[in-house]
């Protein structure tokens, strides 16, 4: 996802209300051994980012940042809204570089709950985990992970250690974590 990105030179509360008002969205881009670095971010492309994302997804979305010309590769690490319209206020990003680890919660999505044997018996599935977080290069973030309930019966569980986690992801939970199970009504 590419976005259009400029260095702010000030960070004054007036500067950053004009900026709002002008449809970008403050934000702050940290790297790896060097300072924090105040940017803005083009808020309409960010808004059309985020109506064509699938929910969930924004935190293993790598985008590239076009910051005055030179192309920057980074995930949002955190995002600030408004609490009476909810729209986006600010945004911190992480540069990702090829060769160092980065943090990152990948959302598990459940398959075949509808030929679930425990739910044909009239259980419901019971997601736990939504997102696990995990420690890979940029090159191996997964955009998230399956998890097939197909085979569960009443009161059986998956577990972290039930997911195919792909070589170079390592997850950072215990694997004996429930994140699913078939509950009764």
């Amino acid at each position: 996802m590419k976005l259009s990105a400029k260095t702010r030179v000030s960070t004054t509360k007036g500067v950053v209300k004009q900026s709002r008002r002008e449809k970008n969205i403050p934000a702050v881009i940290y790297s790896p051994g060097s300072p924090a670095q105040s940017i803005e971010v083009n808020g309409v492309e960010f808004d059309a980012v985020m109506r064509n994302m699938k929910q969930g997804r924004l935190a293993t979305t790598i985008f590239t940042l076009d910051l005055d010309g030179k192309p920057v590769k980074a995930i949002v690490k955190d995002i600030q809204y408004n609490l009476t319209n909810y729209q986006v206020i600010h945004l911190d990003f992480e540069e990702l570089k090829d060769d160092t680890p980065v943090k990152v919660k990948v959302p598990v999505e459940c398959v075949g709950e509808a030929e679930c044997v425990g739910i044909k018996l009239g259980g419901v599935m019971r997601q736990v985990i939504r997102q696990v977080k995990v420690k890979c290069l940029p090159k191996d973030i997964p955009a998230e992970f399956e998890l097939d309930i197909q085979e569960l019966k009443m009161k059986q569980v998956k577990r972290l250690s039930d997911i195919v986690m792909p070589k170079g992801v390592k997850p950072i939970a215990a694997t004996d974590e429930v994140v699913v199970v078939i509950a009764k009504r």
